[in-house]
């Protein structure tokens, strides 16, 4: 590995040629753009500006941009050395500069032989996967030890990723299996699910790179106690850990592991052993099939030249409408329920990386980095917050996920009767979908508002009040991203996607998109805290901090 920081070798991106270009670009033309009349101006715009990548078709042509802005961004890329940062990350140089790590989790998928690390990684995959087998072999008897339901007990990284994949493949997962995931340290969370298993049939996963995540042990703990009382005494069969910290699980009763490396980041680490719990659900094919999914896309990032790299694409379009158009959030619509995890998972992945004030050098930033993530699956999103989208002070761009041929759990079963209800539902669905996407971008002008309110207008409401609130202002930009079908391979390429399309935003920004430090405090104090509940002792809290302990232990007001 390099020990070197690659990113400290290239200008900042606000000290560059290019981002003062953008700058002129958008205030004389950008902010302007109307993408009515673009598509006017431009009968091929929405082919100039689609792209397809390994499983995933994207069209970008409802984005606010135009040839001139993609050129501006092709140049702040270049200047920002974002292909040589690229390299770096792919060959293990060390961009995690503030805790001296690679971040390699594309090793994790590369095909055996080839990729850092190769002989171990496919060891301890082969291993993972040879365990998640024998389990699954037995899964659904009657026999002691045979396991009906599996409980993935982890947070964050150790969590979004597996329960998102493991809902995303509903139609894979084997049926005589039940996967449950536990990760709030509030006990509602694990109480609420315990009733419902046997001891003898459950396998426990603690997921922990450490070993000593508050929340995971605090559940483990839980979930430890009452298998011993529903009379568990197996807890090395029943209980499993994913792991570096092999000596410590040993310790809590855990001594089947699997263990990943440093260079492995939470909010990356699906691919790793932390997989297990989509390893016992889909099975070790499609498990394979996935990281075949992710390396596909991870070589056309590595290899599509800039301005047919649609992670790059993706990147710079996230910098030009953050810092230029102006856009602080942005919302993931996935119109599949088996993607309804996915906007959780993108919420960490981005959020987390890409929420930093400093640059790589520790100086603060002038400007704007990661923007707020949120979503829900189309339809429900329609009738929730789909109301400011269109009609909001806010512009907000959206995303639209679109699966053109469902899979459905146990369809081989179906009537024909069930299977064409079912797929006039998917037609409506994506109907639901691109029209939505299509009112987002031509709205209703006052005019045609006017002529429709006319049969409903009356003296006390006139027409011209109902058409104002009739009017939708258009010109809202969106970008959709089409699979074929939801498969393993699929979602596998649709996340990597997102991991580098983050990391291009990150690097452009100069950022160390692979720390969390902004996590850590809140952590550290709450181990300070927590015996404070107990003792009632405030001595030398904040006020507000103070009151709040006072009254939670029941002694009033300080």
């Amino acid at each position: 590995m390099n020990r070197d920081a690659p990113m400290t070798a290239w200008p900042r991106c606000d000290r560059t040629v290019a981002w003062s270009a953008l700058q002129g670009h958008a205030e004389a033309h950008g902010r302007a753009l109307d993408l009515r009349q673009l598509f006017t101006d431009d009968p091929q715009r929405a082919q100039r500006l689609s792209l397809q990548a390994p499983e995933v078709w994207a069209d970008l042509s409802r984005a606010h941009w135009d040839v001139a802005t993609r050129r501006h961004l092709l140049d702040l890329a270049r200047e920002c050395g974002l292909e040589a940062r690229r390299d770096a990350l792919l060959r293990g140089d060390i961009v995690n500069v503030t805790e001296g790590r690679a971040a390699l989790h594309t090793a994790l998928r590369a095909p055996k032989g080839t990729g850092p690390f190769s002989e171990a990684v496919h060891a301890e995959l082969d291993r993972m996967l040879a365990f998640a087998e024998s389990i699954r072999a037995r899964a659904g008897g009657d026999q002691p030890g045979d396991i009906h339901d599996i409980v993935h007990i982890g947070i964050g990284g150790s969590d979004l990723g597996p329960q998102m994949v493991v809902a995303a493949l509903g139609a894979w997962v084997h049926p005589q299996l039940r996967l449950h995931f536990v990760s709030n340290v509030d006990g509602q969370d694990i109480a609420a699910l315990l009733p419902r298993l046997k001891a003898q049939h459950t396998l426990f996963v603690v997921a922990s790179k450490t070993f000593t995540t508050q929340e995971t042990l605090a559940n483990a703990r839980t979930a430890r106690q009452w298998f011993t009382e529903q009379g568990g005494t197996d807890i090395a069969r029943h209980f499993v850990g994913t792991t570096t910290q092999v000596q410590t699980a040993a310790a809590f009763g855990v001594t089947t592991t699997f263990g990943f490396w440093d260079w492995v980041g939470g909010r990356f680490s699906m691919w790793s052993a932390i997989g297990l719990p989509i390893a016992l659900a889909v099975g070790e094919e499609a498990f394979r099939q996935m990281l075949a999914g992710a390396h596909a896309m991870d070589r056309h990032f590595a290899d599509a030249p800039l301005g047919a790299n649609l992670p790059m694409l993706l990147g710079l379009l996230d910098v030009w409408q953050r810092n230029f158009m102006g856009y602080r959030s942005r919302c993931v619509a996935p119109y599949s329920q088996n993607l309804h995890r996915l906007p959780a998972y993108l919420q960490q992945l981005v959020m987390e990386s890409n929420g930093k004030g400093v640059d790589v050098d520790g100086q603060p930033l002038p400007y704007a980095t990661s923007d707020v993530l949120w979503g829900e699956p189309g339809t429900n999103g329609q009738h929730a917050f789909f109301q400011m989208l269109h009609q909001g002070s806010d512009v907000v761009p959206v995303e639209f996920i679109l699966v053109r041929q469902p899979s459905y759990r146990g369809a081989e079963a179906m009537s024909p009767e069930l299977r064409a209800s079912l797929a006039q539902q998917h037609q409506a669905l994506l109907a639901n979908a691109l029209a939505q996407a299509q009112a987002l971008m031509c709205g209703k002008t006052f005019a045609q508002a006017l002529a429709e309110a006319a049969p409903t207008a009356s003296p006390e409401v006139p027409c011209e009040v109902i058409a104002r609130h009739r009017t939708f202002p258009g010109n809202r930009p969106s970008l959709t991203l089409l699979l074929d079908r939801l498969t393993p391979s699929a979602l596998g390429a649709l996340v990597a996607l997102h991991e580098h399309r983050t990391f291009v935003s990150g690097a452009v920004w100069g950022i160390n998109s692979f720390d969390q430090w902004g996590v850590e405090l809140g952590k550290a104090l709450c181990q300070d805290l927590l015996p404070r509940l107990d003792s009632g002792d405030v001595a030398g809290l904040d006020a507000a901090t103070a009151q709040l302990i006072a009254r939670l232990h029941g002694t009033g007001t300080p």
